[in-house]
């Protein structure tokens, strides 16, 4: 690939979240209905042109890991459940993402489309690592950086980081696609 295509193109809404160290964006890609395979391959050069070690994703289905292993771009994969307990779930992704970003990866998080759920997780997080120190805090972050008010979905989110484990030396868990 040569010219202005071989950096690729950015993920549509990416958004930074922690400067060069932690960002979210919809589904490379896109999501189903506009989702185009040529266009996911941009991105996920673009990801890779940017120094992104690993991508985290909250999607129910294993959409897109096949084509991260096949660029060799490490991903894990949290399915977020839409009902019931989420808790298990965050607090997998929460340590998963204090330890990753404790040993310097750069990690974009993703869902469907750029969301309250996947914003949401991303200001629980920051909530439940204490680098901000109320929910209201998190989610008015999160609005700013969006653009964004963050609906119920989101909010629900992080009102149950009081219910998951605070900080542990906890090895990262999930289910690694590759390394």
């Amino acid at each position: 690939m040569k010219g202005k295509w071989a950096a690729g193109i950015p993920p549509r809404n990416f958004t930074w979240i922690i400067k060069d160290r932690l960002a979210m964006s919809e589904r490379p890609g896109g999501f189903a209905p506009n989702h185009r395979k040529v266009r996911r391959q941009e991105e996920i050069i673009w990801l890779q042109v940017q120094g992104f070690t690993r991508v985290v994703s909250l999607l129910p289905s294993s959409h897109n890991l096949q084509a991260y292993e096949e660029k060799d771009l490490a991903s894990v994969h949290f399915p977020l459940p839409v009902h019931g307990d989420v808790r298990p779930v965050l607090a997998e992704v929460f340590r998963d993402l204090h330890a990753r970003l404790a040993m310097g990866e750069r990690i974009l998080v993703h869902q469907e489309e750029l969301g309250d759920r996947v914003a949401g997780v991303v200001a629980a997080y920051l909530l439940w690592s204490k680098r901000l120190p109320t929910g209201p805090q998190a989610i008015t972050a999160l609005e700013h950086l969006t653009g964004h008010p963050m609906g119920p979905a989101g909010r629900e989110l992080v009102a149950v980081v009081g219910q998951i484990d605070p900080l542990a030396d906890t090895p990262a868990t999930g289910a690694p696609t590759s390394d």
